[in-house]
């Protein structure tokens, strides 16, 4: 089949389908003219790579499991690489659930000054600073102002 009718039958662009092979995962014929030809196996091939993206897996990665994946041989390292793919995921999530909450902070202290007025301070740690109190905890040529410092 021509890459338009594989690109309608799994719902992706060509140019995706072109990406594809660029990366190695998905082969094709050329015709004496040059155009791409593809056996009826590169449908399901490229629902196979369509739900690894969406798995947040590389494409890097997808080319190393693909294999596997497409003929259905589970091994002890491609069920190993997965669950490092999971791992790797997991984290990510972690570190994108922290950043959340630290926007919901500052949305919080934005909240707080547009309903009072009065800008909300915010206690600085040691470690956000390198150890060092931010300027408004010092007064010129005074060092660290007294009741500042815990």
């Amino acid at each position: 089949m021509r890459i338009g009718e594989l690109a309608r039958r799994t719902g992706v662009t060509t140019r995706a389908v072109r990406y594809y092979e660029e990366q190695g995962l998905l082969a094709s014929e050329r015709s004496s003219s040059g155009q791409r030809h593809y056996t009826e196996a590169a449908v399901d091939r490229i629902l196979v790579i369509r739900e690894l993206y969406a798995a947040g897996l590389s494409s890097k990665t997808i080319a190393e499991l693909t294999p596997c994946v497409i003929d259905g041989k589970a091994t002890p390292e491609l069920l190993h690489r997965l669950a490092m793919e999971r791992d790797h995921l997991d984290r990510h999530i972690a570190d994108l659930a922290h950043t959340r909450d630290r926007l919901d902070a500052v949305i919080a202290g934005a909240s707080s000054t547009l309903h009072t007025g009065i800008p909300r301070r915010r206690r600085t740690t040691s470690s956000e600073t390198g150890g060092c109190r931010p300027a408004r905890d010092r007064q010129p040529g005074r060092g660290i102002r007294p009741g500042s410092h815990t």
